[in-house]
């Protein structure tokens, strides 16, 4: 039994529109809200019903230490707010030895925010960037 804390751990895949942007440690905010009508049928006072309505879905923040990858985000920012344009891509969970776990579509990606690091030589924190998307939906791949 290993003690390597990395032994556990997951790595995220990011690739839009065909561009590979390499792998983040960290990734949140993949969910959906629905909105909910309710209808209450006359003669039916046992329930009401609960209609589904408009998805909104929650912006994705992927976050990583600085590597030769940040320079592949910056190319495609410069890409993409030149013509913003919606793009397909995939997110993939990685085990450490880089096998896939479970991927999801990405669908009408745009960016929102890309915050790159801070270098502070006092501290022993590494640099690190967060990149944060909106999309039109996703699912399972």
């Amino acid at each position: 039994m290993t003690d390597n804390i990395f032994a556990t751990s997951v790595f995220f895949r990011l690739a839009i529109g065909g561009n590979d942007l390499g792998a983040f440690h960290t990734c949140s905010g993949m969910g959906a809200d629905v909105e909910l009508e309710t209808y209450a049928e006359g003669g039916n006072n046992g329930f009401t019903w609960h209609l589904p309505g408009r998805v909104t879905w929650s912006n994705i923040t992927l976050t990583r230490p600085v590597t030769a990858d940040t320079a592949k985000i910056g190319r495609w920012l410069d890409e993409t707010l030149r013509r913003v344009e919606p793009k397909d891509g995939e997110i993939v969970a990685l085990k450490p030895d880089l096998t896939r776990i479970i991927g999801w579509q990405v669908f009408g990606i745009v960016p929102v925010r890309w915050q790159g690091p801070s270098f502070d030589p006092a501290s022993s924190q590494a640099a690190v960037e967060t990149l944060e998307i909106a999309h039109e939906g996703l699912r399972p791949s």
